[in-house]
């Protein structure tokens, strides 16, 4: 009897036990779905949604180094070598909407001697762009030679550009602010208004922009064309300017007539000769001319080399395009990894 009610207290016990740790058990709650970075492709390729959100994400951007060369010295010391370093951010915000996509960017930059800047911010919606964005004397052609405008040409401003496809057009009102005369007589310190219009076409392998701005500070006017047309092996770039006196837009000189033929030698490896001359540089009576090669290499994926040298030669010394020489040699090294 004694062992009988052992065994049968020493089972109760034991169910009590198991009842207590029952009623104390904790139990977990059910894990939620987490939301995955997903790709968007409605913009092109690079782009994702912000999580919890239909905006479309895009950060690329580059890392620049190269070694630069001037004959007769840089302006900030008299050195005739400078090294120069800058990474570059950009992020790109798009979504629909009832009025088209709306998009924005952001161009970060940062460099060892000017440190960490806004380069451009800007917003585009239904064909308009609003903040400070590149302006359309920032666009160029492919030889590193060229020079085809004056100034800043990141800028403050609103433009309307309509693109049907084949057919561009457009116009601009601008805060002009900043100017730093690099080329020529431009005014320092300049803070007034710009407006201009564009007009751009593209048919086949050609295309072509005209585009034509007015200083209201200055009261003078700039023009500039360039065409580009696909050629052999290569592709034909010709630009013209001309200004009715030194403004904000071009300061260099009153025109300016530039050709290059970019060769596509082979997949990885192009090269661009090129050819520019001014007339009247500084806008007085001293014409001056370039010539230059710009050679590319793509190394592998997202890294590539350049390399220029250009010689410019002036009727005198003390001119904006050469210095206190009437003639100068220039040119740089660059690797550049992009993503």
């Amino acid at each position: 009897m004694n062992i009988k009610s052992l065994l049968l207290g020493s089972a109760a016990a034991l169910a009590a036990v198991s009842g207590a740790q029952a009623a104390d058990a904790i139990v977990a709650a059910e894990p939620e779905p987490l939301e995955y970075v997903r790709v968007c492709d409605a913009f092109g390729t690079g782009y994702f949604y912000i999580p919890g959100t239909e905006t479309c994400l895009k950060i690329s951007g580059y890392v620049r180094t190269q070694l630069e060369y001037k004959e007769n010295g840089f302006s900030d010391d008299s050195t005739d070598l400078n090294a120069f370093t800058r990474g570059q951010l950009v992020f790109e915000a798009k979504n629909d909407t009832e009025y088209g996509a709306l998009s924005s960017a952001i161009v970060i930059n940062a460099e060892q001697d000017d440190g960490v800047y806004l380069d451009a911010a800007w917003i585009s919606i239904a064909g308009f762009d609003v903040g400070n964005y590149y302006t359309w004397w920032d666009a160029d052609l492919n030889g590193e030679a060229d020079v085809l405008s004056s100034n800043d040409t990141s800028l403050n401003g609103i433009r309307y550009t309509y693109d049907g496809g084949t057919f561009q057009v457009g116009v601009a009102v601008e805060e002009l602010e900043g100017a730093t005369a690099l080329f020529g007589t431009g005014d320092n310190g300049n803070d007034d208004i710009g407006a201009g219009g564009l007009i751009g076409f593209s048919l086949g392998g050609v295309k072509a922009t005209i585009i034509g701005s007015y200083d209201f500070n200055a009261e003078e006017a700039a023009f500039r064309a360039i065409v580009t047309a696909d050629i052999g092996p290569g592709t034909l770039g010709i630009a013209g300017i001309y200004a009715t006196d030194a403004n904000y837009y071009w300061d260099v000189s009153e025109w300016s007539a530039y050709a290059e033929y970019k060769i596509q030698a082979t997949d990885k490896l192009f090269i661009t000769p090129s050819a520019q001359y001014f007339g009247d540089v500084d806008f007085v009576n001293v014409d001056a001319w370039r010539v230059g090669l710009t050679a590319g290499y793509q190394i592998t994926e997202g890294l590539r080399s350049l390399a220029t040298v250009s010689y410019t030669d002036a009727d005198e010394a003390g001119n904006g395009l050469t210095g206190a020489s009437d003639s100068q040699w220039r040119g740089f090294v660059r690797l550049q990894r992009d993503f």
